[in-house]
């Protein structure tokens, strides 16, 4: 990974083919474009061949323009594709295994689930935490109730940690996102759904540098 972690996390863009059917790879080529400057493979709905050529043309093209590139839930695909890093759930595989297993250097994203879960992260071997769904969001289903910026603000600081924000964010609230404590949010919708992907992520870039500025 050419930039800082912080920087990788400001426009956060997980790539899931059941939000851009055919046109996945020209849709985050647009987002790059834009100024994405992560992208995370989530593929649960295709067989692991598929996902693994898909992670190849997502990971190249994030090559080519310098940004971060990981995979979501597959610790074995993350490294075999040679992502940068990985993001795990509660209920996937454990944080200490997974760090030990990918080396010291390998990025590990964690999504808490409670307060908990979120002062222990970086002890068991995260390197920034997800946490959502802030607004709300339709484009996971077992995502749960809106959290919102309160509880942003506390995980954030009881990680001690790099967080995003997950769940309903767009253009017009992710400076709120910035401001209760994030470095950076992830979309799925808000760049995927849009008519012109490349604006969209351009927008969001706008207003996460905008709040990080203190705007």
């Amino acid at each position: 990974m050419a930039i800082t972690l912080e920087t990788a996390l400001r426009v956060y863009l997980i790539a899931d083919p059941a939000f851009a059917e055919c046109d996945l790879i020209e849709k985050s080529r647009e987002a790059l474009a834009g100024g994405v400057t992560m992208i995370q493979l989530r593929a649960k709905s295709l067989t692991d061949r598929e996902a693994f050529a898909l992670g190849v043309a997502l990971r190249d093209e994030c090559t080519v323009c310098g940004a971060a590139f990981l995979v979501n839930d597959r610790v074995d695909f993350a490294l075999a594709l040679k992502a940068d890093g990985v993001h795990l759930g509660v209920d996937d595989f454990p944080l200490e295994a997974a760090r030990e297993l990918a080396g010291t250097e390998f990025v590990i994203g964690f999504s808490p689930e409670t307060d908990e879960q979120a002062s222990q992260a970086r002890a068991r071997g995260a390197s920034y935490l997800g946490v959502g769904p802030v607004y709300g969001t339709t484009s996971k289903q077992d995502a749960g109730p809106s959290i919102g910026l309160e509880t942003v603000t506390r995980r954030t600081s009881l990680a001690g940690l790099p967080t995003i924000g997950i769940g309903g964010v767009t253009a017009a609230n992710a400076g709120a996102v910035i401001k209760a404590g994030s470095c950076g949010v992830a979309v799925i919708s808000a760049i995927l759904s849009a008519g012109d992907p490349r604006s969209a992520a351009k927008e969001l870039r706008t207003a996460v540098e905008l709040a990080l500025a203190g705007g």
